[in-house]
């Protein structure tokens, strides 16, 4: 299997752009990494307990509703984003790869990452795992056409869905996107009881 991460900031082509315009079952997921421990490394900083403890709400969220259902997950080279990545897609027992992927870290150009996805052949079920203040900014790019301001505040575990619109933003000729649902740990109530 083999996945487009290439950095060129090329326009989409023509194929591709109307390919997402008639897949409206698309599907794609960014998600903040949960709560980290605290480290000298930032790099290597692991998911806290409160962390963990999220990403097992979220799991038992999405088990009883089927709404995360990416195939590919994309992450940062940081341990947190891996980390979390790793705990949702065991946890729902997803058929996945995990993949690491420039262009997901904090300072990062949110364009470069919207057009991987746009030349992307694992669009139809693809989650991002970063961090802020990317991900608000990507959010934003891919519904507004533009990162700036931002739209959207995503919190540590949150994760927010889009659909395509089947339009193209005019100045970029990306695909432009709509907010499907959002939701983040905080929402969830207690964590489940271990059995």
């Amino acid at each position: 299997m083999s996945l487009d991460v290439g950095c060129s900031r090329r326009r989409l082509s023509l194929a591709k752009t109307r390919r997402l315009r008639h897949n409206r079952d698309v599907q794609l997921y960014l998600i903040r990494h949960a709560h980290a421990a605290a480290a000298a490394d930032d790099s290597l900083r692991p998911l806290s307990d409160r962390g963990r403890e999220d990403c097992t709400r979220l799991v038992a969220f999405f088990q009883r509703n089927g709404a995360l259902r990416a195939a590919h997950f994309w992450h940062s080279p940081l341990a947190r984003a891996l980390e979390t990545a790793r705990l949702l897609a065991d946890g729902l027992k997803l058929d996945h790869a995990l993949v690491e992927t420039p262009g997901l870290l904090p300072e990062d150009d949110p364009a470069e990452i919207a057009d991987r996805i746009g030349r992307s052949d694992t669009i139809d079920s693809l989650a991002l795992v970063g961090h802020e203040p990317h991900l608000s900014a990507l959010a934003t790019l891919l519904v507004r056409g533009k990162g700036y301001p931002v739209a959207f505040d995503l919190k540590k575990g949150a994760v927010l869905a889009f659909a395509p619109t089947g339009g193209v933003h005019k100045k970029t000729g990306r695909p432009r996107w709509h907010a499907l649902w959002h939701i983040e740990p905080a929402l969830l109530g207690p964590p489940p009881k271990q059995a």
